[in-house]
């Protein structure tokens, strides 16, 4: 009996040291623990409870880690397509994301054990948990638990508040997510740096715990600074970035262009950059896949992003750009052959690119194609921008 006893005494001392842990059980916390996993660190989410406590989710442009549970949901509780989601059957929610989080190897899920104690380890963090184990994890992510807050010693001084999309203010450039229903809009927008607080080293702080669009950017942010070993306020936003639209996540809440469309990911790579604005509406940001181009709506927001981009805008005349413009206006920007790179773009148009259209040079560009030969050929998006989104060249 001595021996059992010493046996579980020891188990409960145990010190576990995730490299990323999540404090919280609603929907901010689930998706933040499900990307920081996904993308590749071990994490841990201490749920305080039982299960989670899953929030309704409606009238939201669903984008990444939301769209999935979402459609995995649907699917458990076999909703038709007609139903909607007002309504969360909390059991069933519970079930689906057991489900998923037991397929994830990095994530382990602690349940209805609390924290007692918590302080600083360092640049790290050290938590005493009520069955006698420590969590010694060297990033944290707090989705708006006050409690904490004050046990660390922490004030938030910044509002971490979503922003509707506006293209007069560079911040955008900084998003993180989008598509947030806020004031009956989607067209709204996050910045990376809305997710620290200052002088709070590996904290990521968020203020919207119902939000799985929040978490799943928190927790790729969190990932980085786990994977790299850095400080969260060294975040590399550009990867961050390309980390969480590699996972399918809108930083831009284009309405009309769906993850599943086959230029979704062009779009949102230099939708990001503003060289092609969507077109603000009261409820929503579209960005008129169609609509043909003209020379005045990009000439300063390429300029702005390429030296020699000046240049060749001060010689071309053309009111409009046509696909052989653009194709012109590449080459010389990026140094490519115009020859090679039209024998290239023959091929990859209806194969790589799957556009509809046909292509013939002399035309006018559509946005859609537009987007994504700057991605493919001399994408903005690799141009950086610091904390403010302004072109860092």
């Amino acid at each position: 009996m001595l021996i059992l006893t010493a046996f579980f005494a020891n188990v409960n001392a145990q010190t576990l040291r995730p490299d990323v842990l999540v404090i919280g059980n609603g929907n901010a916390a689930v998706a933040a623990g499900l990307q920081s996993a996904i993308s590749g660190v071990k994490t841990t989410i201490l749920l305080q409870a039982g299960g989670f406590d899953i929030d309704p989710i409606t009238d939201e442009m669903s984008s990444g880690i939301q769209a999935t549970f979402l459609k995995k949901y649907r699917d458990f509780a076999q909703l038709k397509a007609e139903e909607k989601t007002t309504v969360i059957d909390k059991q069933k929610a519970n079930n689906v994301l057991g489900i998923w989080a037991d397929s994830l190897k990095n994530l382990t899920i602690i349940k209805n054990v609390m924290w007692v104690k918590a302080d600083r380890s360092g640049n790290n963090w050290n938590f005493k948990l009520s069955d006698g184990r420590t969590l010694k994890p060297k990033v944290l992510i707090n989705p708006a638990d006050a409690k904490l807050n004050q046990a660390l010693k922490i004030s938030p001084t910044n509002e971490n508040s979503w922003s509707k999309l506006d293209y007069n203010n560079t911040i955008y450039r900084t998003s993180i997510a989008a598509g947030r229903n806020i004031a009956s809009t989607t067209g709204n927008v996050f910045s990376l740096y809305q997710l620290f607080i200052p002088a709070q080293e590996n904290l990521v702080w968020i203020n919207d715990p119902k939000s799985m669009l929040l978490g799943q950017a928190a927790g790729a942010t969190a990932f980085y600074a786990a994977f790299y070993n850095t400080k969260t306020s060294l975040s590399n936003l550009k990867k961050i970035q390309g980390e969480l639209i590699n996972y399918k996540l809108n930083l831009i809440p284009f309405s009309d262009i769906k993850t599943a469309d086959s230029n979704w990911k062009a779009i949102q790579f230099v939708g990001i950059t503003g060289v092609i604005k969507g077109i603000v509406k009261n409820n929503s940001v579209a960005f008129a896949p169609d609509q043909l181009v003209t020379t005045e709506e990009i000439k300063q927001p390429i300029k702005d992003f390429y030296y020699k981009a000046q240049i060749w805008f001060d010689d071309y005349k053309n009111p409009i750009m046509t696909i052989n413009s653009t194709l012109e206006m590449i080459a010389y920007v990026g140094n490519k052959s115009l020859e090679n790179t039209k024998k290239e773009l023959e091929k990859k148009w209806k194969g790589t690119y799957q556009f509809k259209t046909a292509l013939n040079f002399e035309r006018q560009i559509s946005r859609r194609e537009l987007a994504v030969l700057l991605q493919d050929y001399m994408p903005p998006f690799n141009v950086n921008v610091d904390e403010k989104g302004k072109v860092v060249r």
